[in-house]
């Protein structure tokens, strides 16, 4: 016998209509919101859509996702119904000089909403991770489909220390976050996000004009720190985080100089006591 979408009443279903109903207005940016109880990745779900010519602002939400995956082609896995898992269809106009800035962005309208509405200090861990103290609430991956960008969140909202896949993980549940309900969470979400997304783009893509740059860098948990950044081709980087350049690159002086690094695995290194 199938299970019910209703059998944990701890974790009850998102609803699509009234999801729609608060976000796909005429002049929104959002012109669809699919909910769907099981796919393998929401990203690469919205990516074949984005190929088919779907339009700019389709948003998927899956209630769980079996083969999601992360930054460096890492999994995430979560039981169903314990966080919010999306990926939403973005156009951009501006130059694709610029458009590094995306991943960012969202990080950046992710951790605003949920420091409002869930009262937590959610902090940005370079490039894409969203942290509480130095725990992993959530992941942002951003790919490119043809002239279409697809960026995917999955966001630990009711998940117990005793599910989580690894020791440095945490959700809004864990946290006693004041929200953790995941319909006004992804609603919130989803118009910082639009807020953030049209001043950027009308911008054309300034990250400093549009006030992103000093947004993301305001929240940031990673400038100030020592950091160990793992390379492409198994190079290492030791140094200080300072800033984020105008492209979004990690700027890092170590040995007397200033490197700019546009990707790489940054630990955070811990002072010794």
């Amino acid at each position: 016998m199938a299970v019910s979408r209703y059998s944990d009443l701890e974790r009850p279903p998102l609803s699509q209509a009234a999801l729609e109903r608060a976000l796909v207005r005429p002049g929104s940016l959002w012109t669809s919101i699919t909910v769907v109880d099981s796919t393998g990745s929401t990203n690469a779900d919205l990516g074949e859509a984005a190929r088919a010519g779907a339009l700019e602002g389709a948003v998927l939400v899956a209630e769980s996702q079996v083969a999601g995956r992360g930054r460096l082609g890492r999994t995430w896995t979560a039981p169903p119904r314990s966080g919010l898992t999306f990926s939403v269809l973005l156009r951009p106009t501006v130059p694709p000089t610029a458009q590094g800035w995306l991943p960012l962005l969202f990080g950046v309208a992710a951790a605003s909403a949920l420091r409002r509405l869930a009262e937590v200090d959610v902090r940005l861990k370079w490039p894409n991770d969203l942290l509480i103290g130095e725990r992993k609430l959530a992941g942002v991956l951003a790919e490119r489909v043809e002239d279409a960008v697809v960026i995917g969140m999955g966001l630990n909202v009711s998940l117990k220390s005793s599910e989580a896949p690894v020791e440095t993980a945490t959700s809004l549940a864990i946290e006693e976050a004041a929200c953790v309900d995941r319909d006004p969470l992804l609603r919130a979400v989803l118009r910082e996000l639009e807020r953030h997304y049209r001043d950027w783009s009308a911008s054309g893509g300034d990250a400093d004009a549009a006030g992103l740059r000093a947004a993301y860098q305001a929240s940031s948990a990673t400038i100030g720190q020592q950091v160990r950044v793992e390379l492409p081709g198994g190079k290492l980087l030791i140094g200080q985080a300072t800033g984020v350049d105008r492209s979004g690159c990690l700027q890092v002086d170590a040995g007397g100089r200033t490197y700019t690094l546009s990707a790489g695995e940054v630990i955070h290194v811990r002072p010794s006591s």
